[in-house]
């Protein structure tokens, strides 16, 4: 709706279509998008221009509205308690992201082109509590190219901290770095429609609580309630936690990893080993009780993915009462590189898994290939373990698992590297089933990439 004093300039000059123009482009312009900027060298008292930055994303977030950008500049934000914006409960929220964009409008907290902007935790010990260090209640929000370091835990007992804990809906996250801290990567604990997209998490492990093994420092999470869906975690890359790559354990709604890899987790970056280490955890309720189980259960989904010597499974069904969907993914040297370990429907008594549907998968080098299914209960077809392939270090381009953790390329997107891409020959070119994507040749390749360029 037109302001009233703009609808009364414009009957007022019905006659001069001159003026209705410049008044229509007068409006355009007062709602135009702002950018303020956020640097370490800042001041919250300033404007938050370019010349004369905030010095937190918290500040910057009062002076935003739907549709802006605030721009982070490159360098070191030291974090400390002073930060804090917001206890409750057990959790201590350092910076919190409550104010939402709206459709088409997002509220964007971007590096600056061509910078990094490092939010290092790692004086943020508040005694008692949980760290939150981004913790996102709004919705239609962006954060992209943002990088955190040094979260902490100082509780002895059961606890988890969190570097980016998302409430909320229709949010993107985008480049965003999480690593060498105590807290699991980042965790959709709640909303629908969030995107997680071409983001790290590696060497991240508490040594604090429990048994010291970081049982509860994940790459990535979704424990999303009933409601919270279409949760997509695109292109992103686990390594070095010390629980799980990826965990999507007491969900009660899909969640889907695409286009991801998971390897060296479980360990310590010595190899020293540390708590579950699993690549994909993609189901399982934990012992919740029957009734409280979610109708229906979810079929999360793993397609064209990569895992690589997790310490205990590439892919991995973590007694899920219902099936799992892996499609099209790769796995090589985990203990089990697919485990399919299921549960009765008394969420107690293990069972070779059910309901489970595999496609195209492709595995190598396992100490085990495929453990605790039910084939005869499940809908696999076109896998190698199931088909008459011999599969070797001859058919693949390289098998050197340090291509994994090499740099992104400029847009993004996981390193263009040909680690286990099939090579000219190989025994798994052509021999999937076509479920609808593309593909070049005959038929689908096993495995996570087509051959080719």
């Amino acid at each position: 709706m037109l302001p009233r004093m703009i609808v009364s300039a414009l009957s007022r000059c019905s006659r001069h279509p001159i003026l209705i123009a410049g008044l229509l482009a007068l409006l355009a312009t007062s709602g135009s998008a702002a950018t303020s900027y956020v640097a370490p060298d800042g001041s919250d008292a300033s404007p938050g221009t370019q010349a004369a930055p905030f010095a937190t994303i918290q500040r910057a977030q009062a002076a935003v509205e739907p549709g802006d950008t605030v721009y982070l500049r490159g360098g070191k934000y030291d974090m400390t308690e002073a930060h804090i914006t917001r206890r409750q409960g057990p959790y201590a929220y350092v910076t919190h992201l409550d104010k939402s964009g709206a459709a088409g409008k997002p509220i964007t907290y971007s590096a600056y082109p061509g910078e990094r902007p490092v939010f290092d935790f790692a004086a943020v010990k508040p005694a008692g509590m949980r760290v939150t260090a981004f913790r996102i209640d709004g919705s239609w929000l962006r954060l992209k190219g943002i990088e955190v370091v040094g979260v902490q835990v100082t509780i002895t007992r059961h606890t988890q901290s969190i570097c980016f804990d998302n409430q909320g809906s229709n949010n993107v996250y985008e480049q965003l770095s999480m690593h060498d801290g105590m807290a699991i990567g980042l965790w959709i604990g709640n909303g629908s429609n969030n995107l997680v997209l071409n983001c790290d998490a590696y060497r991240n492990h508490d040594n604090v609580s429990e048994n010291k093994k970081g049982g509860n420092v994940d790459g990535f999470g979704y424990h999303g309630p009933k409601g919270s869906v279409n949760n997509v975690f695109r292109g992103c890359r686990a390594w070095f936690n010390s629980d799980d790559g990826f965990d999507f354990i007491n969900s009660a709604e899909v969640a889907t990893a695409e286009n991801c890899w998971a390897f060296y987790n479980g360990y310590s970056p010595d190899f020293e080993s540390l708590a579950d280490g699993n690549g994909f955890k993609a189901g399982g309720h934990a012992g919740t009780p029957v009734a409280r189980l979610p109708n229906p259960i979810p079929r999360h989904v793993v397609r064209r993915s990569v895992a690589v010597r997790n310490k205990a499974n590439g892919f991995y069904a973590n007694h899920h009462i219902g099936g799992v969907e892996f499609i099209h993914n790769t796995a090589h040297r985990n203990r089990v590189n697919f485990n399919l370990l299921g549960r009765e429907a008394d969420n107690r008594t293990d069972i070779p898994g059910v309901q489970h549907r595999l496609k195209n998968n492709l595995g190598f080098a396992g100490n085990t290939e495929v453990g605790q299914m039910n084939a005869d209960a499940c809908d696999v077809s076109g896998n190698y373990f199931n088909l008459s392939v011999t599969i070797s270090v001859e058919d693949f381009l390289s098998v050197d698992e340090a291509e994994l953790m090499k740099p992104r390329q400029p847009n993004g997107d996981l390193p263009n590297v040909p680690f286990l891409r099939l090579a000219p020959g190989s025994d798994a070119i052509d021999k999937g089933i076509k479920l609808g994507d593309e593909f070049r040749g005959a038929a689908p390749d096993l495995g996570a990439f087509e051959f080719g360029p």
